[in-house]
């Protein structure tokens, strides 16, 4: 039992470099299709990433199903991720250039077609996405921008100077009907 749970059924270099190269897959195979997959915007794009993990399972661990083999291949992905974004962390450029740019949706309110298009987003997945932020109707957003790691920055529409104005004057004026209200009712007793 212990020699099945410890030895190794493949070489060390083997279980550290199988996890490096799937590592390197996955994040390039990420960047290549796009936000949309890191968003999970539908359930396809749910199943496949979470398919994914079981169908580089056996890339990553070969037909070594020992315990030993396990830690070190995890121990290869933790290790290659903390020189990735160490690496990518003292040389900005570069991490600007691998993670792309971020994608403005919606401008002044109205939806950018094209922006929707290139990102594989249907007009119906953009508003489950302000409805899931609190948004009511495309009337409340002045701004949505997908972000490269798959998040929304949403910016709500501002009211114009007037409005807030006359709004502020307004209540204003409520607020001394109210303090005259009382000193009314104050009299007539």
């Amino acid at each position: 039992m212990w020699k099945d749970m410890l030895v190794m059924g493949a070489p060390l270099a083997e279980k550290v470099l199988r996890p490096i190269v799937v590592y390197i897959f996955l994040v390039a195979a990420l960047r290549v299709f796009g936000k949309r997959e890191l968003a999970q915007l539908n359930p396809f794009d749910l199943v496949v990433l979470l398919s994914l993990s079981n169908t580089v399972q056996n890339a990553i661990i070969g037909n070594d199903n020992s315990l030993t083999g396990g830690l070190v291949g995890a121990f290869a992905l933790f290790g290659i991720n903390y020189l990735v974004v160490r690496f990518l962390f003292r040389h900005r450029r570069l991490d600007q250039l691998l993670e792309g740019k971020a994608t403005v949706l919606i401008e002044h309110g109205r939806i950018l077609k094209q922006a929707l298009a290139k990102e594989l987003m249907t007009r119906s997945e953009l508003m489950t996405v302000l409805h899931r932020q609190g948004f009511e109707s495309l009337s409340d957003v002045d701004r949505c921008i997908l972000e490269p790691g798959g998040t929304f920055c949403i910016h709500r529409k501002m009211p114009p100077k007037e409005k807030v104005e006359h709004d502020e004057v307004m209540e204003g004026i409520a607020e001394l009907r109210a303090k005259l209200d009382v000193l009314t009712a104050g009299r007539n007793i």
